[in-house]
């Protein structure tokens, strides 16, 4: 089946579209992002007759209003926005929103002797033989443009400089393609269309199409809605664009979403810093209870999911549903409520955070529960124990949309607990804990998410670091402090052992540099030697352990075997084996104190 027309149309036809309404040129997640020096190319392109490429365009669903008649529903410009925004801005004058988010014109100067374009610049305005603003003259009279052009360069060939003339005003009758999808596709597929061909550029996702749906709606202020995600977004990462936004935005500085997102201008935290697609994807999850982007698409659309038509009525209240969701999200005492949480459970560094799928579906059900009403002290419980069973099982790595869209289902269906229950049963048996979670630690990538959470579980146990009497391993990470390995690497190395061997996630510990220097390159027999033997005279040189009650202690927190004061290089897969269970060990302990 023929998915698509293609049509030339005259640039002046096209700029009509979009003055009109009759085109939709979504901002989509990103501004303006051409250099000026590119919309200078685009003209020169046009002027020279050469091809521009294509644009392409959907009709949005005809959808039903309140009063039972038909409204024809716009194009939406699904490719091409920013060779058309750039001409609205060259040819017609219109300010465009830039990377920085200001409000700028990007003005092409045009010089009719040689021919050429150039972004206009001081120099230029100084020069009389440029015209400094080809939109100027475009939407000018040509006679007057090459009167007032003549008078200030009596000696130039006439002739030739009104054949520029004439050419440059021509742009607009230069025709460029423009691809129209069929208006029957339903929106799924437009949205994969969407997808494959701007990932040639810049990757797009489902969350972009969405962006793209939410900013071309102004009837219900999607266009104030794509700004509020967007800007607590940069907020979140960049409190200092506050000011940016109250100097270069007033209109949105007014606004309600404004005023509720105040608060990040001097918030430090960086714990949670969601982008656009996080923020859509919670929002809608939650207020929705469904978990594919694709379904917010339609409904945004006004699609009745029962009789295959879409309604006005649909439109309007999704558009207000999400707006709650995402007023929800972006409210302070929820944010910081839930960032608490997460802290309580031992993240208290975004390292420790591998999985945004994971944290995103934890404030899913911060935000529902909160929203079922469900006791305070249980919420704060369900979330950590959700947060740290998925990052365990890796439970939204594979497909985290339909994981999304089952999960919210189903606690929307029954009692939160019963469906954690469930989940534990099936997913957390003691073969996992005694069995699997060990296999899993037997891996050198030391972002790995299971060592991130044995490190959890030592920050909310308030442990100390290895060897240490005092420094907390919470302390260490937030000063980025390193990560040692119990058998020296380099002690390692030189008995054969390749990276692969020595960087075993069950070598590792936090420990303070400067224990580590003492330690040096010595076997763990070695050193453990020197540390009972200050124990044993009272001094503390290598550690500030004092007693060999402090050291045993100091071990079993760290979950480091015993046996490890009298290993050598022999011992030192055994020694892999025995942490790796204390670690599971302990991480089992802490998933069931949440």
């Amino acid at each position: 089946m023929q998915k698509y027309a293609v049509n030339q149309q005259l640039i002046e036809t096209l700029l009509a579209w979009v003055n009109s309404g009759e085109i939709a040129i979504p901002e989509i997640q990103r501004p303006f992002v051409w250099d000026s020096s590119k919309v200078r190319d685009l003209m020169d392109s046009l002027y020279q007759g050469y091809p521009i490429g294509y644009v392409i365009a959907w009709r949005n669903p005809n959808v039903r209003l309140k009063d039972g008649s038909l409204s024809e529903g716009k194009k939406i410009l699904i490719d091409g926005q920013q060779r058309v925004t750039a001409l609205t801005s060259a040819i017609l004058g219109q300010y465009v929103i830039n990377k920085t988010y200001e409000r700028i014109k990007i003005k092409i100067a045009f010089h009719p002797i040689d021919e050429k374009f150039e972004v206009q610049n001081p120099a230029i305005l100084k020069d009389k033989t440029w015209l400094p603003d080809i939109s100027e003259a475009i939407n000018g009279d040509l006679f007057d443009i090459a009167h007032n052009y003549f008078e200030l360069n009596p000696d130039v060939d006439k002739k030739q400089v009104q054949n520029a003339f004439s050419n440059l005003m021509n742009i607009p009758k230069k025709q460029i393609g423009i691809i129209e999808l069929a208006a029957d596709l339903d929106i799924e597929t437009v949205t994969e269309i969407f997808i494959r061909i701007n990932s040639k550029g810049v990757v797009l996702s489902q969350a972009d199409f969405a962006m793209s749906k939410i900013a071309s709606n102004t009837d219900y202020n999607g266009n104030e809605l794509r700004k509020a995600i967007d800007y607590f977004c940069h907020l979140s990462i960049a409190p200092e664009f506050f000011k940016h936004i109250v100097d270069n935005d007033p209109e949105f500085s007014n606004s309600e979403f404004f005023q509720k997102m105040k608060w990040l201008k001097d918030e430090k935290e960086d714990l949670y810093d969601p982008d656009y697609n996080d923020l859509i994807r919670v929002a809608f999850t939650t207020q929705f209870n469904r978990g594919r982007l694709s379904d917010l698409v339609s409904l945004l659309s006004g699609r009745n999911f029962e009789t295959r038509t879409y309604e006005d009525a649909i439109a309007e209240s999704s558009f207000a549903t999400l707006k709650t969701g995402v007023n929800n999200f972006i409210n302070e005492t929820n944010f910081k409520r839930f960032l608490m949480i997460i802290k309580s459970a031992g993240f208290i560094d975004p390292k420790l955070i591998r999985s945004q799928n994971a944290i995103n579906f934890a404030y899913i059900v911060y935000l529902k529960l909160r929203d079922l009403g469900v006791n305070s002290v249980k919420i704060e419980s369900f979330v950590r124990k959700w947060f740290v069973y998925s990052i365990l099982t890796g439970r939204y790595s594979g497909s985290p949309e339909s994981t999304f869209d089952y999960d919210i289902k189903q606690i929307s269906n029954k009692p939160f607990e019963e469906y954690l229950r469930e989940k534990e049963d099936g997913e957390l048996s003691d073969a996992f804990w005694n069995a699997s979670l060990p296999q899993s630690l037997d891996t050198s990538v030391a972002s790995s998410p299971y060592f991130h959470v044995f490190l959890a579980s030592q920050v909310k146990a308030n442990d100390r670091g290895f060897l240490s009497r005092d420094v907390l391993v919470g302390s260490l990470i937030e000063h980025r402090g390193d990560i040692h390995h119990l058998f020296p690497k380099d002690y390692l190395k030189k008995h054969g052992f390749d990276r692969a061997k020595y960087n075993q996630i069950a070598n590792y510990v936090y420990m303070q540099s400067e224990i580590n220097i003492k330690v040096g390159n010595k076997p763990p027999k070695e050193y453990f030697e020197s540390i009972n033997n200050q124990i044993f005279e009272g001094n503390q040189e290598l550690s500030g352990l004092s007693s060999s009650e402090q050291m045993l202690e100091n071990l079993r927190m760290n979950c480091v075997p015993e046996e490890i004061q009298n290993m050598g290089i022999d011992d030192y897969q055994d020694f892999l084996v025995l942490r790796r269970k204390l670690m599971a060990s302990k991480i089992k302990d802490y998933y069931h104190s949440l």
